[in-house]
């Protein structure tokens, strides 16, 4: 398996794994609207055999004028799912986080599988998402002190007020 950055040639196939991971085309239309207005800071594929497999996405995100990064998405073809490629994809995804200088991640996902790569409850930091706490929403500071005191709202990229549901990892 090989991970790294997604080519202008891999686009067709990063749709084709959101469409089939997903039960609509939200994310997939989401990770196109991100990457056509360049908002997608980290964008990588999971490939086997020259085909891609799997993707994640990460866009930029600010609380309270401190920037960070949100996960916007992972996905993995249904034929690959629960071998550890997302796993990978989300931790090689949070080390490019931290080479790019992103002092925090947020996500909105399952607590019980994005605890294992150190996210906690967001409220922790009173931090929200559209001016409501979630369970599902999630932080995790790359370096220390990054989130502000007090939280806030987090601000996510304009495409995202497109979609009708919250974005999701």
């Amino acid at each position: 398996m090989i991970f790294r950055p997604e080519k202008h040639s891999d686009l067709g196939s990063i749709r084709s794994v959101h469409t089939v991971s997903f039960p609509n085309t939200n994310e997939a239309r989401l990770v196109d609207e991100l990457r056509t207005a360049y908002r997608l800071c980290i964008s990588l594929v999971a490939e086997k055999l020259h085909d891609v497999v799997g993707h994640i996405a990460f866009s930029p995100v600010i609380v309270n004028r401190a920037e960070g990064a949100g996960l916007e998405t992972v996905a993995v073809l249904p034929a690959y799912q629960r071998i550890g490629i997302g796993e990978q994809l989300i931790r090689k995804g949070l080390e490019a986080c931290r080479k790019q200088g992103d002092g925090y991640v947020v996500v909105l996902g399952a607590p019980s599988y994005y605890s294992r790569f150190g996210f906690k409850s967001a409220d922790s930091w009173e931090l929200c998402y559209k001016n409501r706490y979630a369970e599902a929403f999630q932080a995790m500071e790359l370096v220390p002190g990054a989130i502000p005191a007090g939280g806030g709202v987090v601000d996510y990229a304009p495409e995202f007020t497109a979609f009708d549901s919250s974005p999701t990892g």
